[in-house]
């Protein structure tokens, strides 16, 4: 019938010994993580103490410079596995706690004196459980199974001890404004109160790092009192020219294309200078584009003039920006 579930009270002293803010990353943990990417260094100054606040924080800027890839690498910024168990026994009530989707096991119980004596338990990764546009009200409280007739935790439950991204924010279906409301007594009191089937409500602890990432002026969705709850807000800029011609030199690497200044220069002047800002992710879309072209005509590729030309013409001709002729 599966395992047995584990007594709430237990789950409380579990996550309060397992707490997120018992890990304290420091900049060498974080340049670790974005060892790969491309970032303003200054940027670390700001996200390592939102980090070890593991209270919450605002990312935004413009879409396209990496502000959900920082999301994704925070969650790998705390180091320490933790036990969950795989269910709960609450008021007599069964609430499933670990989802496959959202938790990731370590594959160590075999080494693992708790998962081998008590299988109600299970050892996972940190949790870095991320929604966007799709996230529901309904999604936050717990839901019944009337087949099962058991329970499952909403999803900010199953990010206790880790990370939850609220991605898009501002373009969910349903309104921000309820969706900032539900937020308020979690974040100042870092408890979440939920109601049971049987209409009885409990409460929850609220031990995480939330992050709202989001495309739009967070000025323009909430207001002074939230974000007084939020104590981190960071604005992702768009990358220098440096910084662009540097991810463009590592993605060729990546992609095994060879690496021509000269040619990104070229791209540079004439389809960026005066015309258009950078974003982080657009090297990646145009080499892709290069990529895409050389598989279809058998060639190995290669920076060129023209299948540069060629990529920006598709890539930018469909979002109203002004694009260069080719010559």
């Amino acid at each position: 019938v599966g395992p047995a579930p584990v007594p709430y009270r237990d789950y409380l002293v579990a996550i309060r010994l397992q707490s997120i803010r018992n890990e304290k990353p420091n900049y060498e943990t974080l340049a670790e993580a974005f060892r790969d990417l491309i970032f303003d260094p200054t940027l670390f100054d700001t996200i390592g103490p939102a980090v070890n606040s593991g209270r919450g924080l605002f990312l935004y800027g413009e879409p396209g410079n990496g502000k959900t890839t920082i999301a994704e690498r925070l969650a790998s910024c705390f180091r320490n596995d933790i036990y969950i168990p795989k269910a709960l026994y609450v008021e007599g009530q069964i609430v499933q706690l670990y989802d496959p989707q959202n938790h990731q096991p370590t594959g160590s119980e075999d080494n693992s004196l708790i998962a081998k004596y008590d299988p109600r338990w299970i050892e996972i990764k940190r949790p870095a459980v991320m929604v966007g546009g799709e996230l529901t009200m309904d999604a936050l409280e717990i839901k019944y199974n009337p087949v099962l007739r058991v329970s499952e935790a909403p999803l900010q439950m199953k990010a206790n001890g880790g990370v939850f991204l609220i991605d898009d924010f501002g373009r969910q279906r349903v309104s921000h404004v309820d969706l900032l409301n539900r937020w308020i007594v979690p974040l100042e009191k870092r408890v979440d109160f939920l109601t049971l089937p049987n209409g009885q409500k409990i409460e929850v602890p609220f031990d995480e790092l939330i992050i709202f990432s989001t495309n739009l002026d967070p000025k323009s969705l909430v207001d002074d009192a939230f974000l007084r709850r939020i104590p981190y807000k960071i604005n992702v800029k768009d990358p220098t020219e440096a910084q662009f011609k540097e991810i463009f030199r590592m993605l060729c690497e990546k992609y095994s294309i060879a690496y021509d200044e000269s040619k990104v220069d070229y791209l540079i002047a004439r389809h960026y200078r005066g015309k258009r800002p950078f974003r982080g992710c657009q090297p990646r879309d145009i080499l892709e584009q290069i990529l895409n072209m050389a598989a279809y005509r058998r060639e190995s590729p290669v920076l060129t003039e023209e299948l540069l030309d060629m990529a920006c013409q598709n890539y930018f001709a469909a979002m109203g920006q002004e694009v260069a002729s080719s010559a």
